[in-house]
C-alpha cells in the first residue's frame, strides 16, 4: 500500500492511500472533481497565470515530478492516467506552450520512457488511461512506443483520443 511519506506534497492535500495516479495532471481538465482524494495528481511543472480571456489557469500537482521516471514502487497503482504534452511545436510564449507543455525533440524515446514507467508502476491487471490529442503526432505512431496492445479507444480519425490498456499478469 501507498503511504503518504513516500511522497512529499507540494502544498496540496495529498490523499493518504490513493488509487488513481494522473502522471500528466496540468491543469486537472477533465476531472469532474478536480480535488479528488482518491487521485494523486502529478506534473513536472506549477503554473499561475492568467489567459489571453481573463481566465486563471493553474497547474498545482500533489507532487512535481517526471512520467519518464516515477519515484513510486512497481505495482504502486490499479489505476494510472497519462495524459503527455501532444505538441511539438508552439509559440515560446503561447497559451498552448503554457497549457498543454511541449514535448521535446527526443519526444519518442520520452514517450516511450513514460509508457515504461506507467505500466511499470501499474498493479497486474491494473488499466492505464491514455489520452492523446492528434494536432502534430499521429495516434498510431504514438501507440507504437507502447510496450502493451491496448484494449479499447475511440476511433476518430483526428482530434483526441482515449486509449484504455490493462496490463497484464495476475493480481497479487
Amino acid at each position: 500500500m501507498i503511504d503518504s511519506h513516500q511522497f512529499p506534497d507540494v502544498g496540496n492535500v495529498v490523499p493518504a492511500t490513493p488509487s488513481v495516479m494522473d502522471v500528466c495532471c496540468g491543469s486537472r481538465a477533465f476531472w469532474f472533481d478536480k480535488a479528488d482524494t482518491r487521485a494523486l495528481f502529478i506534473d513536472n511543472r506549477t503554473v499561475e497565470t492568467t489567459l489571453c480571456d481573463g481566465r486563471t489557469f493553474t497547474i498545482a500537482p500533489d507532487r512535481i515530478g517526471d512520467f519518464r521516471n516515477l519515484p513510486f514502487p512497481d505495482a504502486s497503482f490499479p489505476l494510472v492516467i497519462f495524459d503527455p504534452p501532444h505538441l511539438r511545436q508552439a509559440g515560446k510564449s503561447s497559451w498552448l506552450r503554457v497549457k498543454y507543455g511541449v514535448l521535446s525533440d527526443e519526444w519518442r524515446d520520452d514517450l516511450r520512457r513514460g509508457f515504461a514507467e506507467c505500466f511499470r508502476v501499474l498493479q497486474p491487471l491494473g488499466t492505464l488511461v491514455f489520452k492523446w490529442a492528434e494536432t502534430q503526432i499521429k495516434l498510431a505512431d504514438v501507440l507504437a512506443l507502447a510496450s502493451h496492445k491496448p484494449l479499447f479507444g475511440n476511433r476518430i480519425r483526428a482530434g483526441t483520443h482515449w486509449v484504455v490498456f490493462q496490463k497484464e499478469g495476475k493480481p497479487s
